[in-house]
């Protein structure tokens, strides 16, 4: 079974995407090459952020890998948080801190558009191909359920009437940015086995 090592330090992450990838292909940790740095995310776009962290694993450990980088983007405030959502509210936030902030920007805003981007970067032998996954949907004016991790709980995709947090990691998977960016990946890699 080919290895691909999925570059995040995220738990839910990882294992959203061994749940969508699977077939000949195993995905590991960076923790199982043996990587513990902070990889860096200075790139002024998703796309960007995504080939940043995929040819860095890709350079300096010689594994094939994919990286991926999410933005949540809010038509009221420009787009954004955008590149910047994970660390929206400071360098050491919370998921707590980044939706208190996108709550009280919008504030009473009566447009709540917003969608949700995904970018993963897989590098094959030294190649790169971009996958993008994209959900639209509303901001929430207050949370709703536990599941999911970031935004989810204030992202209301368009076409349903419950959070990302409230539905099932199954359900989210098929829909949400990260799943479709995924399953374009694992598309593409049934195609090079």
């Amino acid at each position: 079974m080919k290895q691909l090592v999925f570059v995040t330090n995220n738990p839910h992450k990882l294992k959203e995407a061994q749940s969508i990838i699977s077939g000949d292909f195993k995905i590991i940790s960076l923790a199982e090459i043996g990587c513990e740095e902070e990889i860096a995310e200075t790139g002024d776009t998703i796309e960007a952020n995504a080939s940043q962290k995929a040819f860095y694993v890709y350079n300096k450990y010689k594994v094939n890998c994919f990286a991926d980088d999410t933005g949540l983007e809010i038509e009221a405030l420009g787009g954004r948080p955008g590149v910047y959502s994970a660390r929206w509210a400071g360098e050491d936030c919370s998921f707590e801190n980044n939706i208190k902030k996108a709550l009280e920007e919008l504030h009473d805003s009566t447009n709540r558009k917003a969608c949700f981007r995904t970018i993963v970067s897989l590098i094959i032998d030294g190649k790169e191909t971009q996958f993008e996954g994209r959900v639209d949907g509303q901001i929430l004016r207050e949370k709703h359920g536990i599941s999911g991790f970031g935004y989810d709980p204030i992202f209301q995709p368009n076409g349903y009437q419950q959070s990302f947090a409230e539905m099932h990691p199954d359900e989210k998977n098929l829909i949400s940015h990260r799943g479709q960016a995924m399953q374009k990946l694992m598309e593409y890699l049934r195609g090079i086995k």
